[in-house]
């Protein structure tokens, strides 16, 4: 897409003013509404040094204080205080800040784990209008802005790569996007009682919901269980053990993980090193989904649970809330011929469906890279609840 000259006049249409957002500042004189007032949120460490460069454009275009690192304060806390100063001026009867919080949009520039928190966030506030929310990719795989339309590579962050991103966002048109919880259950330790994982350890693609009491109807008697949420997509085993591997590595060595590139380089030699490509017979064995989990579905909402039977060679499984996997691969394709009295339909974000699907090993990964190929589709799973929202580019 050819750049557009984008002179001041074009900032006004994002500009927030101070007194609106930070609490006790003094009122401005504010003659005219933005078109589309935006909150951003960039994850510094994102994308090496991409992160903090796009910190300090977003900085020097729009107003400081409607832009936030976070690595400095969680969205949580900013939108919470944001979100009380905006109330306490609609009942002092300021129309502008009315006015703000109705047009409000908010930009997220990270990875999916960094979206999906944002997300969560909005999603916990339970406000009347949830702010529709547009993803900058600057993660290593990008699934969620790529499935809306934002593309998967990593962005520029000069001004006029920024400011054409502040007009596609002004441009787009909103979507829904459907919203899971699931239930884990692991059997209590015998050595001793599991204390629940802090929120801010488990990985930001699930939102943590908390542990259920012991009181709860939900809870079992000899397991623990723990309700989370997501909006991109859940695995368990191949995928999920590569993927805390990564997340620990980087943690562990930030300097190590500089661009998407090398990321995505660094990810597939942990694949190597796990053995996914070539483990023995034994070994193969044990990593069989089925050998240590169980996975329980209720296909109607209001219905029954009933646990999905999983083949004995499926040794990951990967529930899909988008068409995007993996760097912008659809594991559950386009199905044309429908089973089991029309079961299976095309994967949608807002369709009230979730997709299952299981692989056998990283080999049959590679079935993804086909025009046609896809995994071994398990079930699809329905349910007619949807929280948030988000926005998808025209470009797509």
């Amino acid at each position: 897409m050819a750049h557009s000259n984008f002179g001041e006049d074009f900032l006004k249409n994002f500009k927030i003013p101070k007194y609106v957002l930070v609490p006790k500042s003094e009122s401005e004189n504010v003659p005219d509404v933005p078109e589309c007032p935006v909150l951003v949120f960039i994850n510094s460490r994102s994308g090496g040094q991409l992160g903090g460069d796009l910190l300090v454009t977003y900085r020097s275009l729009l107003n400081e204080t409607q832009v936030f690192d976070l690595g400095e304060e969680t969205p949580d806390k900013v939108l919470s205080r944001i979100y009380a100063n905006l109330e306490k001026l609609k009942q002092n009867g300021d129309e502008f800040a009315t006015k703000i919080q109705e047009k409000l949009r908010i930009i997220v520039a990270g990875g999916d784990g960094t979206a999906g928190w944002l997300l969560g966030v909005v999603s916990d506030l339970k406000l009347s209008h949830s702010p529709p929310i547009a993803t900058v990719p600057l993660g290593t795989g990008n699934n969620l802005p790529f499935a809306f339309g934002w593309g998967k590579k990593n962005p520029g962050t000069d001004s006029q790569s920024v400011k054409s991103f502040l007009n596609e966002v002004k441009k787009a048109k909103e979507m829904k996007i459907d919203s899971w919880h699931l239930l884990m259950r692991m059997k209590t330790p015998k050595d001793g009682p599991l204390d629940p994982i802090a929120p801010l350890e488990l990985p930001h693609s699930l939102h943590a919901f908390g542990r259920v009491s012991d009181t709860n109807e939900l809870s079992v008697e000899g397991y623990h269980t723990f309700r989370g949420g997501f909006w991109n997509y859940f695995s368990m085993g191949m995928d999920a053990q590569v993927s805390y591997a990564f997340h620990t590595e980087r943690k562990l060595h930030p300097e190590k993980f500089k661009n998407q590139f090398s990321n995505q380089s660094t990810y597939a030699k942990i694949t190597r090193s796990q053995g996914w490509f070539s483990s023995s017979l034994s070994q193969s064995s044990s990593r069989n989904i089925n050998q240590f989990a169980k996975l329980m579905i209720m296909k109607n909402h209001g219905g029954h649970w009933e646990e999905l039977q999983i083949p004995p060679s499926i040794k990951s499984i990967v529930c899909l809330n988008l068409p995007s996997f993996s760097g912008g691969f659809n594991p559950w394709g386009m199905p044309t011929r429908r089973r089991h009295n029309g079961e299976f339909t095309p994967p949608y974000v807002d369709d009230g469906r979730i997709e299952v699907v299981g692989f056998r090993d990283a080999w049959h990964g590679l079935v993804l890279l086909a025009p046609k190929g896809h995994g071994t589709r398990l079930t699809q799973v329905i349910n007619m609840k949807w929280f948030c929202y988000i926005i998808c580019s025209n470009e797509s």
